[in-house]
């Protein structure tokens, strides 16, 4: 069966095909969902700050139209990524987080770093140009870690002031220059919680569109060490045991995958699947 959504580098100046819109205020969805019909939109005059050709969906051409600040738009509402990632069943979230990182990576850039100057669309290339200074930009992945510790029966798992209320989760970081991944678990693990961490085996990696990182999911099992949590970073980190766990992530995470896998594995269930 072939993927729904394909990214794609499309051309703006060609006509026709469906969009999806976004300001400040998040993407714009209706009673009929998040596609729109790209002439409807830029009909509606609302200034448009930028728009991309981004994929196909179902074989039709997708284009993102950037909103210059906020918009009301009549019998439609604005909406968060988050929002959309939290229903579990939306068909279309692959194709918003491809938008987000597209979109947020094209408001960064739409002025050279280096002079200043005004940026251009590299026609066939998903890459912006500085003709004065021969200086293309790309969208920018930031590699992370995301590790879940385990102890036989029991898990680690931590909360940040920024989480939901009572909910826990794997401990994650970013990778530095000249680290490997590995490096940067053992460094966040030891900075975040003070312990020490053995057998460390790499398990699935998730595009994480928050702004735009590449999340590399790990297991690894406890070495040694008392819970000691960073300040300002970890509100409460304790052990859990698979059977009696707390309020966890939403299923689409890459965190959800990592404690589903082990807790799955622990007590003979099903495995789950990272969701795409």
């Amino acid at each position: 069966m072939p993927e729904r959504w394909i990214t794609a580098v499309l051309d703006p100046a060609a006509s026709g095909g469906w969009a999806v819109a976004r300001s400040a205020q998040g993407f714009l969805y209706d009673s009929q969902g998040v596609l729109f019909s790209r002439d409807w939109l830029k009909g509606l005059g609302v200034p448009i700050l930028f728009e991309h050709g981004i994929g196909h969906f179902d074989q039709q051409p997708i284009y993102l139209i950037e909103f210059e600040g906020s918009v009301h738009i009549d019998n439609c509402q604005w909406q968060g990524l988050r929002q959309f990632m939290l229903q579990p069943h939306f068909e279309h979230f692959r194709l918003l987080a491809y938008a987000a990182q597209i979109g947020t990576w094209a408001r960064e850039h739409r002025f050279c770093g280096s002079c200043g100057r005004a940026t251009v669309q590299v026609p066939g290339e998903r890459a912006m140009y500085c003709d004065r200074c021969d200086l293309r930009a790309y969208p920018r992945i930031s590699p992370s870690m995301i590790v879940l510790i385990t102890r036989g029966d029991e898990i680690l798992l931590a909360r940040s002031p920024r989480f939901a209320i009572n909910m826990y989760s794997t401990l994650a970081g970013f990778a530095e220059p000249g680290e490997s991944a590995e490096d940067c678990l053992v460094r966040e693990v030891r900075e975040e919680v003070g312990l020490e961490v053995a057998n460390i085996q790499y398990v699935a990696s998730q595009c994480w569109p928050f702004p735009h990182s590449m999340m590399l999911g790990f297991h690894a099992e406890y070495a040694g060490g008392e819970i000691v949590p960073q300040p300002d970073e970890i509100e409460d980190a304790r052990w859990f045991r698979v059977n009696d766990l707390p309020p966890l992530p939403a299923g689409r995470s890459i965190a959800r995958y990592l404690i589903d896998l082990y807790v799955a594995r622990r007590l003979g269930l099903a495995e789950p699947v990272l969701p795409g």
